[in-house]
């Protein structure tokens, strides 16, 4: 691939006919300090492309509009930092370099690509656990070194986890939803909107809910206009990986509910859009069918 030839010389590209934001909003994170390289259509080449012959480079491509993205722009941050210059870190926020986001063909953020050796490779589009992105990062560093790029990892440290995530992680491992719970909203009590806090307790809350029901006769004794049982239905949708069913089932009880049953149903669905993958097809479709009935 030739990124010089994959950019665009002018500036007249209308992302959004590219890519679906439309249905991203100004994440409410408070502001931080940005970690990595800005990427922009003057210095792929340059700075990144070229510099990936001599050092692993990974790009995250983002919205400050979506969450996610914040969320594993911060554990990338985190790792960069730890690594010491082990590898680049390069940050495409599409919004404003959406020429760049195009030459990386980017279909939907966050998601993360290596370049190596000036080869493309894509690492994730989800917003995994700092655990899982730190056994990625290791592997990509000991294949890099294979290719004559950069260093193996010989002991590369772990982040220290936060007091309130260590002890939601050990609740986790004995499914102590109850006490995973606790220790999120601590977290939060401690450090408002934490991205990881967020959505760990989202997950815990789901499980909570769906925790001792039968999913099999819940979903067969579902009725149309009990909204307790479309909410429990949805929530096993989800939980078992069901995510059209589930936005289908909710968008169709906005549909037919009105007053504070409506509005339960769209908080709920909104809740539940955090659970999904960004990059989800059901996700995009159902942002944008809630949208028109709410507007």
């Amino acid at each position: 691939m030739s990124f010089n030839k994959a950019i665009p010389s002018n500036g007249s590209t209308n992302f959004s006919n590219v890519f679906d934001l439309s249905t991203l909003k100004k994440s409410d994170l408070p502001e931080s300090p940005m970690p990595g390289v800005a990427v922009t259509q003057e210095n792929l080449v340059s700075d990144f492309v070229s510099k990936s012959k001599e050092q692993v480079v990974v790009l995250l491509c983002w919205s400050p509009r979506s969450a996610q993205s914040k969320e594993i722009l911060d554990i990338l941050g985190k790792l960069e930092s730890t690594d010491k210059g082990a590898w680049l870190l390069g940050t495409v926020d599409v919004d404003s370099q959406p020429q760049v986001a195009q030459a990386l063909q980017v279909k939907a953020v966050p998601i993360a690509i290596a370049i190596v050796a000036e080869q493309l490779l894509p690492l994730f589009e989800s917003v995994p656990q700092i655990g899982q992105v730190r056994l990625v990062i290791n592997k990509l560093l000991e294949l890099a070194s294979q290719k004559g790029v950069g260093q193996a990892p010989e002991a590369l440290a772990e982040i220290p986890l936060e007091p309130e995530e260590q002890a939601a992680y050990a609740a986790l491992e004995k499914s102590d939803f109850k006490a995973a719970k606790i220790a999120y909203e601590s977290w939060l009590k401690r450090k408002p909107n934490e991205p990881v806090a967020v959505i760990g307790l989202a997950q815990v809350d789901l499980m909570l809910r769906v925790d001792g029901l039968d999913p099999e006769l819940t979903l067969k004794s579902a009725k149309s206009d009990d909204l307790t049982s479309q909410l429990m239905c949805a929530d096993i949708e989800i939980a078992t990986g069901n995510n059209e069913a589930a936005f289908t089932r909710l968008l169709n009880v906005i549909r037919s509910f009105s007053g504070d049953e409506k509005e339960k149903a769209k908080l709920h669905l909104i809740q539940l859009f955090n659970l999904v993958n960004p990059s989800d097809p059901s996700l995009l479709k159902a942002r944008n069918e809630l949208a028109s009935l709410l507007f």
